[in-house]
């Protein structure tokens, strides 16, 4: 049965090329019984555990089951943090104490009300399991409550960006301690949450089978608006064909996430469909490795930089869904004007370094994600501008644990690497202590610089925006890294799903908050 579905998507893909772009899209009639159908281009990968999870796609479901004290609001390119579960709070001036007041009339899933206790009870939590999002509470000294609805976070060090890690996606959520309790097991209700969930959201979790099917019910209790779906079903479907396929016959509400350029170009020109390009802080970035060949002088990273055209990329890669970098974070983290990336595309020194070269030294290796078709064009573009001006650079695809294992190890890594890359959160200094550190959790390439360093301790402590764009012109300087283009979240909608615009988060790719979908 597989194999005649998948038949039919490409024979139906084959025909929309021939034919004209719209000519394979059904007209689709709003839902009567309040389902909403999505899908999984790929699988999550690990169950929607809040503490664990730390990819993209799964955002859908651990934003949608659970809730943190704070938030960002929707609907917008800024980022600004609003009330969640708590409704007001305070930073100390130094950034070491936060007093927040909680909601009253909030409930997990599992009927607890949720009080102070469950904050104290799930950073806990967080630093017990240890996962890639604990280091957000890893500075955390203490956390005190007085009575059920006023608490008190107290820091180890100063941290202007802790109240953004409170809102961020991947920031602490709140789960219940009744059934973290009551569940704990042996590896702190890890197990007990690949089928459940412990959260507060509009949505609880009604399936979870990894690699196939995972499906939500809307939560009676949920202290916001009724939500108008009152269930979702999320299949995995593995094959873009056929999610296209199931989206052009009317079968699913919406495509969030990874559609191809090709695709993009497909739904720009059909005006039945509804196309959004929506903010985010995501960007494809182009590392360099200085530990290989002739990557290792700097003034080399910067010619290679140099002579990549990213118009011509923008063009043909990322019409209607990104922009042209210009600064060395991703948009909308910083003022304009600050962090400038001041690379102006110049094909000559790179052409004339390749004059220089003996034979042997001038074979490059540009690498890209696997799951990338994009970064794949890409890198073929990047190769054919090389060659033009004698640099022969061949292109290479390695899986996406391949290139979070060089994080550790960097043998086998290539010269170059174009790969998607978005911060955990708004503030700048999430975004450069990953990417920018020795040590960074994004620091594919292994990449340095002692002046960068030297300004991390007083970036996390004040915040400061001329700090954060000291370190982002730096880091250009270096010619490790280079912010190609500002991607775009970029969805298709059946013409009757309303809201998605504004249950969009700017930090939050690839997903919707579902409460705030409708039919119209």
């Amino acid at each position: 049965m597989k194999l005649r579905i998948l038949g039919a998507a490409a024979l139906l893909l084959a025909a929309s090329a021939c034919g004209s772009s719209g000519s394979s899209v059904a007209k689709s009639t709003a839902p009567t019984d309040h389902v909403l159908h999505l899908s999984f281009l790929q699988d999550p990968g690990q169950p929607p555990d809040p503490d664990v999870y730390y990819s993209g796609q799964g955002l859908l479901l651990t934003t949608n089951l659970y809730e943190g004290l704070l938030q960002y609001v929707p609907g917008t390119a800024t980022p600004k943090i609003e009330a969640s579960l708590a409704e007001t709070w305070k930073a100390s001036p130094d950034n070491t104490t936060f007093t927040l007041t909680l909601r009253k009339g909030v409930f997990f899933h599992d009927g607890t009300p949720f009080t102070s206790a469950a904050v104290k009870s799930s950073f806990d939590r967080r630093a017990a399991v240890n996962q890639g999002p604990a280091y957000m509470v890893a500075d955390v000294a203490s956390v005190t409550t007085q009575g059920d609805y006023d608490v008190t976070i107290k820091l180890k060090t100063p941290d202007a960006a802790f109240l953004d890690y409170l809102a961020a996606p991947y920031g602490p959520k709140m789960m219940s301690p009744t059934a973290m309790a009551a569940n704990a097991g042996k590896d702190h209700g890890q197990t007990y949450l690949q089928t459940h969930d412990a959260g507060t959201g509009a949505y609880t979790l009604t399936d979870a089978k990894v690699g196939s099917h995972y499906a939500m019910k809307a939560f009676d209790k949920w202290w916001g608006p009724k939500p108008y779906f009152t269930s979702v079903d999320i299949p995995v479907q593995t094959d873009a064909s056929t999610q296209q396929l199931l989206f052009n016959k009317g079968q699913l509400a919406a495509i969030l996430h990874d559609l191809t350029a090709s695709a993009v170009k497909q739904y720009l020109g059909t005006p039945s469909i509804k196309t959004y390009p929506l903010p985010t802080l995501m960007s494809d970035y182009l590392y360099l490795n200085p530990n290989n060949g002739i990557l290792k002088s700097q003034a080399t990273r910067v010619a290679l930089q140099q002579a990549v055209d990213i118009d011509q990329i923008q063009k043909q890669v990322f019409t209607g869904r990104a922009t042209k970098g210009v600064q060395a974070y991703p948009e909308h983290m910083m003022a304009a004007g600050l962090a400038p990336q001041n690379i102006v595309h110049d094909p000559a020194p790179l052409q004339k370094l390749a004059a220089s070269l003996p034979a042997s030294q001038k074979t490059i290796t540009i690498g890209y994600d696997s799951v990338s078709p994009d970064n794949q064009t890409v890198a073929n573009l990047m190769s054919a501008q090389y060659a033009a001006l004698g640099i022969t650079a061949k292109v290479q695809s390695y899986p996406t644990a391949t290139i979070f294992g060089w994080i550790t190890d960097p043998k086998g890594a290539p010269d170059m690497l174009v790969t998607l890359g978005w911060p955990d959160a708004a503030q700048p200094y999430t975004w450069s202590h990953i990417s920018f550190a020795p040590d960074g959790g994004l620091n594919y390439l292994h990449c340095s610089d002692p002046q960068i360093t030297s300004l991390f301790a007083s970036d996390k402590q004040t915040g400061s925006p001329d700090i954060s764009s000291k370190i982002g012109e730096l880091s250009v300087a270096t010619g490790c890294w280079y912010n190609l283009v500002n991607q775009q979240d970029f969805m298709v909608a059946q013409p009757w799903l309303k809201g998605v615009q504004g249950a969009h988060v700017v930090t939050q790719p690839n997903t919707l908050t579902i409460a705030g979908l409708s039919v119209g």
